[in-house]
């Protein structure tokens, strides 16, 4: 398994590396059914006068997914460069991703250490509502599977590349790029 890890995020390295090659932040996301790569997605639009936060990687390869046909019989695994991060987790978990395989952690907006067994409402997580919230939350039961630090050296070089880079100056005092200028 751990072979096939590998190989699926060398698919999502090259998106990543390709998007860094165009001075975009370097997130690669592989959509995999079976044995099949059925969705592929990079980071787009963190250019400054382009810059937008709803590009991402994984959006942009459940739309590749999507438009190629969508569900298929398999489970579907997401293979990312980057811990997924809140808006990213939830729309791969909303569309029947149980795996997700990714390989350096997003310190500062990373979601996939989200408690998904208990309602994340604050008015579910309360009061008469919450045994029923409970049993019928959108995100509970589904059993995600967490896969981390799949090739993380490789993604982390990417990510030591674009933040040292002076033209780039997408997240560029952040918590993330602090941590991945300093990190080994």
């Amino acid at each position: 398994m751990e072979n096939r890890h590998q190989i699926f995020m060398d698919n999502a390295l090259e998106l990543a590396s390709s998007a860094l090659d165009k001075g975009e932040f370097p997130v690669g996301c592989v959509l995999v059914s079976g044995d099949k790569i059925v969705g592929r997605g990079s980071r787009v639009h963190t250019i400054y006068h382009e810059r937008n936060e709803l590009d991402h990687a994984e959006i942009l390869a459940i739309r590749d997914w999507l438009s190629r046909g969508g569900p298929e019989s398999q489970e579907l695994v997401a293979y990312t460069t980057l811990e997924p991060c809140l808006m990213c987790f939830g729309a791969l978990v909303l569309h029947g991703v149980r795996k997700i395989v990714y390989a350096y952690e997003d310190i500062m907006g990373g979601a996939t250490g989200l408690d998904l067994s208990d309602p994340l409402s604050g008015a579910a997580r309360s009061g008469k509502w919450r045994s029923t919230a409970q049993r019928h939350f959108l995100y509970n039961g589904g059993g995600i599977e967490i896969v981390s630090g799949v090739r993380r050296h490789e993604s982390l070089s990417l990510f030591k590349k674009f933040f040292s880079d002076e033209a780039n100056g997408y997240w560029r005092d952040s918590l993330l790029a602090r941590y991945t200028l300093e990190v080994k």
